[in-house]
């Protein structure tokens, strides 16, 4: 049987659709920064997912030929993540998409170090003929968190943020924005596949003791 992150760990891919404190641990991640509108069909967005599933599936699927990384175990890829923020904007502003810069991200397994990152994203290039230099190796500790599950399109998520940061006030949290902590969303459904009022969508906020 293939790990697979979110019943391993559903205290940070399965939570409950009312708020609640987290402590997220160290995780490594395949990522690639951007900005702009992430419906843009074409655009820099849909590129960076095309990217990232292309380095994960590698690695995944090196079992199957000649390189071997040391302490491998078959995984499902974890689903996309993304971190999301507007310069100069405090919240969000869904009038102008075009105006997000992100990290857009898929969870990778701690047998994957720099060095073999750095062997998938040359395989992954060669075999599917993708420029990815902008594709990164990233490990992130997030911390304490206030989590809650969005069932709903993705325009209806402040909604539910305001839930977050009510609930945050009233537990004597503050949000904890800053350039290594951004607003975090971890996609459950496939929106290709999924009425947009079934889609669930996991939003996570970095907050701090008030």
């Amino acid at each position: 049987m293939a790990f697979d992150y979110k019943k391993e760990y559903k205290e940070f891919y399965m939570p409950k659709a009312k708020p609640e404190v987290v402590n997220v641990p160290e995780m490594r991640f395949v990522a690639v920064q951007g900005a702009g509108d992430p419906n843009e069909e074409g655009g820099a967005y849909k590129k960076a997912v095309e990217m990232l599933y292309s380095v994960a599936y590698t690695i995944k699927m090196s079992k199957m030929g000649s390189h071997k990384m040391d302490g491998y175990f078959d995984f499902v890829v974890p689903p996309l993540e993304g971190l999301w923020w507007q310069k100069g904007v405090e919240g969000v502003n869904l009038d102008d998409k075009s105006a997000f810069e992100w990290v857009s991200m898929i969870r990778i397994p701690d047998f994957v170090t720099p060095e073999e990152f750095e062997w998938a994203k040359a395989e992954a290039a060669r075999k599917k003929g993708l420029d990815l230099e902008k594709v990164q190796y990233r490990v992130m500790e997030e911390g304490l968190c206030i989590q809650c599950l969005h069932v709903g399109p993705y325009d209806d998520e402040p909604a539910t943020m305001a839930l977050m940061e009510q609930f945050a006030a009233a537990e004597g949290y503050a949000e904890d924005h800053s350039d290594e902590r951004r607003h975090h969303e971890i996609y459950l459904s496939d929106p290709r596949k999924t009425l947009p009022e079934r889609l669930k969508t996991v939003l996570r906020m970095p907050v701090k003791k008030a």
